[in-house]
């Protein structure tokens, strides 16, 4: 039997698991929770719209992990050892750029830099460059259309350059002495493979093209003259980026002799080039043409492949359409809402209904399956950080309509249930508008296993069957996917994903179909959240109403200046 591991780099903590590539089973699994800020995240309750996470927890956690699931490994496979695990696979959040200089050494690593959060990864879900993003949005609209036309018409404060931009004017110091910025799912598989300085890094295509403007059209990167256009330093940094970006079917090195010590794996074991943890999540999923994989975390992304040989145009709303972004000879389309299990957790943690015994998911869970769709009067926008697809405006904010005295907290909670549909809904649907036809949806990720509620009110809002994904950690076990092909069936692993996906990946037998009477009354609940995703999010909907698109973003501005002032 040969085996490979899957790093599977997540907001709060770093999982691995160790995997049979002949079958897919998933034979130990080891976490590590980030050690700095608040449960990992580097906060200013100045600024809610920062989020940082800083390397060290990158390398400590890499190390726990590996080391753990081996361990677990060979308690419960009998003839398991360390030395038959033939390749590894890294998948991260993104867009999560770090600062490093010119050996790729982190600037957070330091002394000067020690306590300065700019000078740590900037986590995919740090908005504080916001203005940024619309900066960018406006001026590719002008000078490079075609850049906006990749990534869905409009650039978010989520990714690579609206964050460099606006590090370098609100830290200059960390910007200056940055040599370039990497993005952490290229990073880990480089400290990896001893590969850190950026004239050896690989980086994936996966992170270049989804958050960076990377086009093979135009030649990788955004060209000096726009990025300059946008500000005179960014010029440094384009000059020290390559104009090639690799998939996960390359090989980013060997590992080490140093990592080989530290976790007990052979030296020089095939570490695949690095992706976003949705993206490996496809794979995991075993996903195909005409499939819809959803990975359904604190956020979530929506994924498609398309294969070279079909057209591809361009979406708008999406968050990118890039070649090899997923698969091999396949167009990567990603989609997405900036929060899903983080809503659901916001209103049981920080608005604490009915207190610690009461208030808890699986309790609100239980009451919310009691109620039937319409019966609490309310519709909710699922903005609370920002949207994603279709809007693609982080300016965006969360709205419960139709609240009464009577109004319980099994109520909301179901109602915050049924808005992540309809977002999924939407996104479904601009798909589909473009000629990308939804076969079949593949549900993963925790939620997706754990809460039956969810899975059935998405069936009923999106009027299609879910399957769910066989493996809990479909992330992770794309990782090792991608593990197991850059080691090659030469060497116990497979030569291609399909092979891989086919051996490896399967779905659970219990599927959710959509109950007709429910089906009915969501068809009227999203016509009315449609109302309010219009009004409020599309500067001039398509009834030719300005709407109230401005109000969340004056509320918005109010809040920043009067905590900024404090």
């Amino acid at each position: 039997m040969s085996y490979v591991i899957g790093l599977d780099y997540g907001t709060n903590s770093v999982r691995a698991i160790v995997v049979r590539t002949a079958d897919g089973a998933e034979i130990g699994t080891s976490v590590w929770n980030y050690a700095h800020g608040d449960a990992g995240i580097i906060i200013d309750s100045r600024d809610t719209n920062l989020a940082r996470h800083h390397p060290k927890d990158y390398i400590d956690g890499c190390e726990a992990v590996m080391k753990g699931a081996v361990a677990d490994a060979t308690k419960r496979e009998p003839g398991f050892t360390a030395a038959k695990i033939i390749g590894i696979g890294v998948d991260t959040t993104g867009s999560t750029p770090l600062p490093v200089d010119k050996e790729g050494t982190p600037l957070a690593f330091k002394a000067q830099f020690a306590d300065n959060p700019a000078a740590c990864a900037w986590l995919w879900k740090d908005h504080t460059s916001h203005r940024e993003a619309v900066e960018i949005t406006s001026l590719a609209a002008k000078m490079r259309p075609q850049f906006l036309a990749k990534c869905g018409e409009s650039y978010s404060s989520e990714w690579y350059w609206s964050k460099l931009l606006h590090c370098a004017r609100t830290a200059p110091e960390v910007f200056d002495a940055a040599y370039t910025w990497v993005e952490v799912t290229d990073w880990v598989p480089a400290f990896l493979t001893g590969t850190e300085s950026p004239a050896k890094l690989k980086r994936g295509i996966c992170a270049a093209g989804h958050k960076a403007m990377f086009h093979t059209s135009w030649g990788g990167y955004p060209d000096v003259e726009f990025l300059v256009a946008l500000d005179p330093r960014l010029e440094r940094v384009r000059k020290n980026l390559p104009d090639v970006a690799y998939s996960v079917k390359d090989v980013a090195g060997g590992l080490t002799a140093d990592w080989a010590k530290r976790t007990g794996l052979p030296a020089g074991v095939p570490v695949a080039v690095g992706a976003f943890d949705a993206h490996t999540g496809g794979i995991g999923a075993g996903i195909g043409e005409g499939d819809l994989v959803k990975i359904i975390g604190t956020s979530t992304c929506d994924l498609m492949a398309v294969p070279f040989a079909r057209k591809m145009p361009d979406i708008p709303g999406v968050t990118g359409v890039v070649p090899e972004a997923i698969l091999p000879n396949y167009h990567g389309i990603e989609a997405g809402q900036s929060a899903v299990g983080d809503i659901f957790n916001w209103f049981v943690n920080r608005i604490a209904p009915g207190g610690k015994e009461m208030g808890s998911h699986a309790e609100l869970t239980r009451a919310a399956e009691k109620l039937v769709p319409g019966e609490s009067g309310l519709v909710v926008l699922d903005w609370h950080n920002g949207n994603r697809t279709v809007i693609g405006d982080q300016r965006l904010s969360g709205v419960i309509m139709g609240l009464s005295l009577y109004t319980t907290p099994a109520e909301i909670y179901r109602a915050l249930i049924e808005a992540t549909a309809f977002g999924s809904r939407a996104i479904m649907e601009r798909l589909e508008e473009y000629g990308q036809k939804v076969t079949q949806i593949i549900n993963c990720g925790g939620i997706s296993v754990k809460n039956p509620l969810v899975m059935q009110i998405y069936a009923d809002v999106m009027a299609r069957p879910i399957k769910i994904s066989r493996s809990a950690q479909t992330s992770a076990l794309g990782s090792a996917i991608a593990g197991a092909v850059v080691a090659g069936k030469a060497a116990g692993g497979w030569d291609t994903f399909e092979e891989a996906m086919t051996a490896m990946t399967g779905t659970l037998p219990e599927e959710f179909h959509p109950i007709p009477a429910n089906v009915a009354i969501y068809e009227e609940l999203y016509r009315l959240y449609m109302q309010l995703h219009n009004d409020f999010g599309v500067k001039t909907s398509p009834a030719g109403a300005s709407g109230n698109y401005h109000a969340m973003k004056e509320l918005l501005n109010i809040k920043d200046r009067v905590r900024s002032g404090k």
